[in-house]
């Protein structure tokens, strides 16, 4: 193997794995398909195979631009690659539905003319890279100004006629951001803990650095060029943003307090948007729960970070929520949706301000506070930060009994807020990056009947509508996730709810995500949509009740042998771009909230009966 080899990876091997894992739904399969790919990939080229796998060329919180190749490009620069018009390749993509295969069938006829004409098939130009490949696509996303659309043209029509049938369908693919691989970030995580990291024992060890580190492809290149004692050693680093530690959720304050040791820090829960903020010096990034960089949406909060915030480096978290100024009462969350219009932000900002709640501190002078108890991180809080009007610690309570956690509740409730969310205080209540466990448990106003609680579920797929709803999609499929899984299971099927904007809206928003086969990661009972939805989009959605169903696949034989959990009457609530599919309502969660609901069901009983 020369050296330029080893530094490199060829295309061919990177598709060759992408072909396999596209045959497979086993996650089992996926994974061994992955190690067979990692061992052949070399080191310096890991972290561009893994951004590869998971469809980007980068982690999207880096700010860096997106491809900006619009359909219309792509087409013509297919029609280029095999010098064939336009017309022909759209002909071909009305029916195929699919730009990448119709890439791969005009290479493929291409080739056979040349072998029928000269009696061999004439390889033209270099053998594609990984490097080569994910250079060009960097350098089209970084063309900018005059003339740069045919900068992009030339180096995509170049790269396409260089690349073999399957290659061109997978470059194709990735350009849409319709790679339909259906690998997650945990089969991947598996995978190079097994390759690089001495076996699946040490799969938690690279977990914790992702969680750290929210850049699959940096940590897979320092495992596979350091080893897994390098993970060890990895902290926050500001300006990475760490994945957020997530809750549970309970409504009963008894079996509340119980899960957390019989004492517990019970914390307001604003109706804002989550915020991890970062600062260094005269720097601030702000990023989403999702951890997408949304600095440039608040320009305010950074201005109370720089006047208020003591520590020159630190990372920490709170929401932003906005506010009324002439009554100072806090507003919903949906006000903050005005706050995400790229321009014009300081009219945004007069119509809408803001103000900061800070609840968690993770890193601040070096000192990585992500393994200290919760008591501590709040108490070094404290002392960072100067309190004002626009920028304040979440206002908490230190309770050990019920009482205490409702009155407080109620406290919460009249002060505008969604409920509480109580955490444990005892020496191993560590923030737990990436993770949802009971140190955190939510407890909402809503939680106290039924199913007035809202849920949020993953889109997987769509049915077209009728009558008035003709033309259009008329309801979505919807899915819990399954962490232990990394699937998404079918749990309901949500056709009200939706205003008329809203569904004339729904074909564009669900274009980019529809795929022509059920994606892999998606579990469903009976129940099959007109259209699959790659599992991309949270929508909230409330129900009448939660039910036992042999047609949906959430939570299948847990409760009932041969009954999953469905959705009584479910109806669209509105659209949640803060959550990934990921941070989605679980499949357990949707058990315990029947479990409750049972159990309240039987109390209402009883009481009945005595009466």
């Amino acid at each position: 193997m020369s050296s330029s080899t080893q530094s490199d990876l060829p295309f061919s091997v990177l598709v060759e794995a992408l072909e396999k894992i596209s045959m497979t739904s086993s996650r089992i399969q996926m994974t061994a398909h992955l190690v067979e790919l990692f061992k052949k990939t070399p080191p310096a080229v890991v972290d561009k195979v893994t951004y590869f796998l998971l469809g980007e060329l980068w982690p999207s919180w880096t700010g860096l631009p997106e491809l900006g190749v619009a359909e219309k490009m792509l087409i013509k620069a297919v029609s280029l690659s095999v010098n064939v018009p336009e017309s022909k390749v759209e002909e071909q993509l009305k029916a195929a539905g699919d730009l990448g295969l119709v890439a791969e069938k005009l290479k493929l006829e291409k080739e056979h003319l040349g072998k029928g004409l000269l009696g061999f098939v004439k390889t033209v130009g270099e053998q594609l890279t990984v490097l080569r490949v994910y250079n060009s696509l960097t350098r089209i996303a970084h063309a900018t100004g005059e003339g740069s659309r045919d900068v992009k043209l030339k180096i995509l029509s170049g790269l396409l006629a260089d690349a073999s049938p399957r290659e061109a369908k997978y470059i194709v693919r990735f350009i849409e951001g319709k790679l339909r691989a259906g690998i997650g970030e945990a089969t991947i995580m598996d995978a190079l803990s097994i390759t690089y990291g001495g076996g699946a024992q040490n799969r938690p060890l690279v977990e914790r650095a992702f969680n750290l580190r929210a850049d699959l492809g940096t940590v897979a290149k320092v495992l596979a060029e350091q080893g897994i004692d390098a993970l060890r050693k990895i902290k926050p680093q500001v300006g990475y943003p760490i994945r957020p530690m997530l809750a549970e959720r309970l409504s009963d304050p008894e079996e509340i307090l119980d899960k957390v040791g019989g004492k517990g820090l019970a914390e307001f829960k604003y109706d804002g948007e989550r915020a991890q903020i970062h600062r260094i010096g005269e720097r601030v990034w702000i990023f989403s729960r999702r951890l997408e960089n949304i600095t440039h949406q608040y320009p305010e909060v950074v201005s109370y970070i720089l006047k208020y915030m003591k520590s020159r480096e630190a990372i920490v978290e709170g929401e932003i929520v906005a506010f009324d100024p002439d009554t100072m009462e806090l507003k919903p969350f949906q006000e903050l949706m005005h706050r995400k219009r790229k321009h014009d932000v300081h009219v945004a900002m007069r119509e809408y301000p803001v103000k900061v709640f800070l609840f968690d501190l993770l890193y601040a002078n070096e000192v990585d506070y992500t393994s200290k108890p919760l008591i501590e991180r709040k108490e070094k809080l404290k002392e960072i930060i100067d309190e004002s009007e626009v920028l304040k610690l979440a206002e908490y309570l230190l309770i050990d009994n019920p009482r205490m956690l409702d009155e407080f509740f109620l406290k919460a409730i009249e002060s505008g807020c969604e409920g509480l969310v109580v955490k444990a205080i005892h020496g191993n209540a560590i923030y737990q990056a990436g993770a949802r466990g009971w140190l955190w448990i939510k407890y909402k106003r809503d939680y106290k009947s039924e199913m007035i609680d809202t849920v949020d579920l993953v889109v997987v797929g769509a049915f077209y509508g009728r009558g008035r709803r003709g033309g259009k999609y008329g309801a979505l499929l919807m899915a819990a996730y399954n962490p232990e899984l990394d699937v998404f299971e079918s749990v309901c099927k949500v056709g009200s709810g939706f205003s008329d904007e809203d569904l004339e809206k729904m074909p564009e928003v669900l274009r980019q995500y529809v795929v022509p086969n059920k994606p892999p990661r998606v579990v469903v009972g009976s129940i099959e949509p007109d259209v699959w939805i790659e599992p991309a989009l949270v929508a909230e959605v409330i129900g009448a009740e939660i039910t036992l169903s042999p047609n949906h696949a959430c939570a299948m034989n847990i409760v009932k042998p041969g009954a999953g959990l469905s959705i009584r009457f479910p109806r669209f609530i509105r659209w949640r771009p803060d959550k990934g599919p990921s941070e989605a309502t679980t499949s357990d969660e949707l058990v315990e909230m029947y479990k409750r609901q049972l159990k309240a069901i039987a109390s209402e009983r009883k009481a009945l009966e005595e009466a």
